[in-house]
């Protein structure tokens, strides 16, 4: 049996893509609204599809189409790409004590399939480090919902531009759907505090070109984040419950 099969037998991969099931609605239906943005931006197909798969960062996509629309120049493209994903930094440093051991391709391919929703139920589903082959299967299981949803809804968005209206507000709908998700994880006054100094900050700075306030936003709600972490209290340390699926 090889290596894939037997991730896709391991009962952890059932669990964490039974995990990811409900979050999937919202990031199909935001892969809907880019695949839509990018191909009514003027992207090929090829082009458009290329993108989403190689990038594969939807956050980052849609931050930075604006700006290649708007003929923004590539050092502000860039700039706003590296700034929406600097959280992805903090992801792996938390990532460093359960995939240190696997080789340097591998955890590339981590990398890769790593979104926040992965991220965050794989940290709430291992609190401490365990077996390497059920933290790999629940990664799997978790991240091929993920990626199936944002593609293939991106897929059929960049398919459908033409023939699906402006006038179903899609965008909107897109927006809600990431809202609610992304009230789910607000679970304590770090993130709380971080959400509203994001909020004031890209209100501030919304006069600011190339929607250049994103990037003012998150600046500043991960320096918040890194401050409240820092001067807060230790967390008491979670011990592992021995469960096993």
């Amino acid at each position: 049996m090889t290596a894939s099969q037997r991730l896709w037998r391991h009962p952890e991969f059932a669990r964490g893509a039974h995990e990811m099931r409900d979050v999937a609605l919202g990031i199909g239906a935001w892969g809907l609204v880019a695949g839509i943005a990018m191909a009514k931006a003027g992207l090929g197909a090829a082009l458009a599809i290329a993108m989403s798969l190689c990038v594969f960062a939807g956050s980052a996509q849609l931050a930075a189409l604006p700006l290649m629309v708007q003929g923004a120049p590539l050092w502000v493209i860039w700039a706003t790409a590296f700034c929406v994903n600097l959280r992805f930094i903090i992801f792996s440093a938390g990532w460093r004590p359960y995939f240190e051991a696997l080789s340097r391709p591998r955890r590339l391919l981590v990398a890769y399939f790593t979104v926040d929703f992965t991220y965050i139920a794989f940290m709430r589903r291992f609190p401490q480090p365990g077996a390497m082959s059920d933290q790999l299967a629940y990664v799997a299981g978790n991240a091929t919902v993920s990626w199936c949803a944002w593609q293939g809804m991106t897929i059929v968005g960049v398919a459908l531009a033409d023939v699906i209206p402006s006038r179903w507000g899609l965008g909107f709908a897109g927006s809600l759907a990431l809202l609610g998700i992304t009230a789910s994880l607000l679970v304590d006054r770090g993130t709380w505090i971080a959400a509203a100094v994001a909020a004031c900050a890209a209100w501030a700075a919304f006069a600011l070109p190339f929607h250049l306030n994103i990037v003012v936003a998150i600046a500043a709600a991960m320096a918040v984040g890194v401050l409240v972490d820092h001067v807060a209290p230790p967390r008491p340390r979670v011990e592992p419950s021995g469960e096993s699926a």
